[in-house]
């Protein structure tokens, strides 16, 4: 059964995300509302705790704490050594900082790590550890691949130092991206096979939903601010990625069901 207070807060984060799309898109947010990028990404990688912590129970408790900690110490190593994500440092303001990093960083890993853990599982449900894992690893960089360039080159948000071919964001970001990924899920999925919780199909629907999401906003204004590249880099293997969920819809539809009968 699912509480009133869970639909309300995924209520909220549609509105905040439909004026988000709107005013983000449209480069119409003011800089004293600036903050509303702060509660975006709290709220969203809040969406990832609850997904985790109703599935998992004390397991998915402790693996948020890992996701949102552990993402926090990479992103310092990258931040004050040029290490793993390349030689940047964050422009704008996302709310309070610990160790040099907005604490919304770990809320937006925490939502990466939540939304690309479902879209493995709806792909490959049935499939090897490993195999689940890598392509969960893949989905998070895709999200990547759209996120980077329009906080980088549209919005500023964080700022490069180096040249590449693709808006001169280090390829090496990309690497640590899906390495950094692929640990992540690997601890997932050893974690939540020492668990015996069954799948929340509401949240799990939300957790489905909320990639698409996150990947349409931000193709939106990759092509707002003519960033023909992003936008073709990330839309197509989402397109896929979605495309791999659809053979096994009805596996989850079917669990729901049983899970409904109990």
């Amino acid at each position: 059964m699912v509480s009133k207070w869970e639909r309300n807060v995924f209520h909220f984060f549609i509105l905040w995300y439909i004026c988000g799309v709107i005013l983000l898109t449209f480069d119409l947010l003011p800089p004293w509302l600036e903050w509303a990028n702060v509660v975006f990404l709290v709220t969203a990688g809040s969406l990832g705790a609850i997904y985790f912590i109703k599935n998992y129970k004390t397991l998915g408790f402790l693996f948020t704490l890992i996701v949102f900690f552990s993402s926090i110490a990479a992103e310092h190593i990258g931040v004050k050594y040029g290490l793993l994500f390349g030689d940047y440092y964050y422009n704008s303001y996302f709310g309070p900082m610990l160790f040099g990093v907005p604490v919304t960083i770990g809320f937006a890993w925490v939502m990466v790590i939540a939304t690309s853990h479902v879209m493995a599982l709806r792909i490959f449900p049935d499939s090897p550890l490993l195999l689940k894992a890598t392509v969960a690893a893949l989905a998070a960089v895709v999200l990547d691949l759209i996120i980077d360039p329009v906080a980088f080159i549209a919005k500023e948000y964080w700022i490069w130092s180096g040249e590449s071919f693709y808006y001169n964001i280090p390829m090496f970001n990309f690497y640590s991206w899906f390495g950094l990924s692929l640990l992540f899920h690997l601890v997932l999925l050893l974690l939540t096979s020492l668990s015996s919780s069954k799948e929340n199909r509401y949240w799990e629907k939300n957790m489905f939903l909320l990639y698409g999401l996150m990947v349409g906003m931000f193709c939106l204004i990759a092509l707002s601010s003519q960033l023909y590249l992003a936008f073709f880099a990330t839309i197509i293997p989402a397109i896929l990625l979605y495309g791999g969920t659809y053979k096994n819809k009805e596996l989850f539809h079917d669990t729901s069901q049983k899970k409904q009968s109990i």
